[in-house]
């Protein structure tokens, strides 16, 4: 499998994302893959947030948020979806599907042992993430859900279908200014 990584200077000088990165590269089940995460706040807090971003962005989606959670001692964790920011993204498109990104998610919550969770989801993150509670009974506690919708295999929406045409006609959809539309001003 062809796996593409983004190099590090494309990172560089990124306003307000001045995080520790974190990776990991034997998940189960994803070996050969690097998944980077943040992972800022007490290691002991009472309250660990999971920021899990949608499409078409990364964990970089968070660095307003986090500041303002790890001020009252909540630890943050944000992974960057396999195929998003700084984790590997395998070319395949058919990689990419959602039974592979929700066990991702699964095998990161387990690998790093999250418990007493606020799940903090958006979009595509929402998607994916409100069927984790359900998987993994006893690790969340609280929800903190932001513009997504619950996954119920019933035909996407007419706004939805609308948004992937044109994303899907864009040759090199600017996510930047995607970005730099929700900067504080």
């Amino acid at each position: 499998m062809e796996i593409l990584r983004t190099p590090e200077a494309r990172f560089a000088g990124l306003p307000d994302y001045a995080f520790a990165r974190h990776y990991l590269e034997d998940l189960a089940g994803f070996e050969g893959l690097r998944v980077h995460y943040l992972d800022e706040g007490p290691r002991d807090a009472a309250v660990t947030a999971l920021c899990l971003h949608g499409n078409p962005s990364w964990s970089y989606l968070y660095r307003y948020m986090l500041p303002a959670f790890t001020r009252v001692d909540i630890r943050v964790v944000a992974p960057d979806l396999i195929g998003f920011g700084r984790s590997d993204k395998p070319a395949d498109e058919a990689w990419h599907g959602f039974d592979r990104h929700r066990a991702m998610l699964l095998a990161f919550v387990e690998r790093l042992e999250l418990r007493n969770a606020m799940l903090v989801c958006q979009d595509w993150g929402g998607i994916f993430g409100l069927t984790l509670p359900q998987a993994l009974p006893g690790r969340f506690t609280r929800l903190l859900v932001m513009n997504t919708a619950i996954a119920t295999g019933s035909e996407p929406t007419e706004g939805f279908k609308q948004w992937r045409a044109f994303s899907n006609s864009q040759p090199d959809l600017a996510v930047g200014k995607l970005f730099a539309r929700g900067r504080p001003t």
